[in-house]
């Protein structure tokens, strides 16, 4: 195990991260991978992704505890993922925690292979491998505060419940940035919807609160009244018009996601397992009519568009209601 909070250091890491002839294993990487180029500017490649491999699959469950028990019979204790892993010295069953997090993910790397390959899925996942390892660090490096409109029913809150909503959701930015963890890890966008609804005006009023821990209570407080506090007196926020687009456009979007879907269906995955969301409104915007066309639509990559080229075609040369 290496601790980077008492490494000065962690340079050395850098050369076999980027070396080919070495397979990196992580479970759900893209967080890890946009972090990693985004403060350190390490590429890291080549990379085999557990979860990744286990979606894929469609397995049932592809949490990497419920992975290790289905493969390995192992139980892990998930109480240690919601721990304060910047507190030192780490507690011994912290410790082995960690160790056991990685501890299988070799063999459990070798087991999602084979069935990959004996279910004719590894290139569609080494695909999906190889688009990770090119997250733009920069990306997460840029913190948009009108960004909390992605927060999960922030649309269905008042005005003024919307401003209290865009203080709390920068401050907690600001947390995780300090303490360089993810904003889920300090607070989650369920409590701050339900902070942004409630009435809070002192920490006392934040016990009754669902998801608000004694901990949380101590170390955020304070800073959360006074984020309250500065939402009600902050301008009032009303959702942002949509971004209006071509009629035609969203007619072979329409068609793209209703095939996507089916598709996933019949194979009995996600649909972003069969083409990611941006995927698909980059073949809605260039409308490619002919093979040749669809090589130009670089995002969508040489195994998927081997796999489904024929059908996508087919799909964006039906008309739809506006003619196209």
């Amino acid at each position: 195990l290496l601790d980077p909070l008492a490494l000065p250091d962690l340079s050395a890491l850098a050369p076999p991260m980027a070396d080919p002839a070495i397979e990196k294993i992580f479970h759900a990487s893209e967080y890890d991978l946009i972090c990693l180029r985004r403060d350190f500017g390490w590429k890291v490649k080549p990379l085999f992704d557990t979860m990744v491999a286990a979606r894929t699959l469609g397995l049932p469950q592809m949490g990497l505890a419920a992975l290790l028990e289905t493969y390995f019979n192992v139980k892990m204790n998930k109480r240690h993922q919601r721990a304060d892993w910047a507190q030192r010295p780490l507690l011994p069953d912290q410790v082995d925690y960690a160790r056991m997090d990685t501890h299988f993910l070799i063999p459990l790397r070798a087991r999602l292979a084979g069935q990959l390959q004996a279910n004719g899925c590894w290139a569609e996942a080494a695909e999906e491998f190889e688009r990770l390892t090119q997250m733009d660090g920069a990306a997460a490096a840029e913190f948009d505060a009108a960004s909390f409109w992605r927060v999960s029913g922030a649309r269905d809150l008042t005005p003024r419940q919307a401003a209290i909503l865009r203080e709390l959701y920068v401050y907690r930015e600001n947390v995780a940035r300090r303490l360089d963890r993810p904003p889920f890890k300090v607070m989650s966008e369920a409590t701050l919807m339900a902070l942004a609804q409630a009435t809070v005006h002192t920490a006392n009023d934040l016990k009754a609160m669902p998801g608000m821990t004694d901990g949380q209570i101590r170390r955020h407080g304070a800073q959360i009244v006074q984020a309250v506090a500065r939402g009600r007196q902050a301008p009032v926020q009303r959702p942002p018009r949509a971004e209006r687009h071509d009629e035609a456009l969203l007619d072979r979007y329409d068609r793209l996601r209703r095939w996507r879907k089916q598709k996933a269906q019949e194979r009995g995955v996600e649909s972003d397992v069969i083409m990611p969301r941006e995927v698909l409104w980059a073949l809605a915007g260039a409308g490619p009519q002919s093979l040749a066309e669809l090589e130009r639509v670089t995002e969508l990559g040489p195994v998927r568009r081997a796999k489904y080229g024929q059908e996508i075609l087919e799909v964006l040369s039906k008309k739809g209601k506006h003619g196209a």
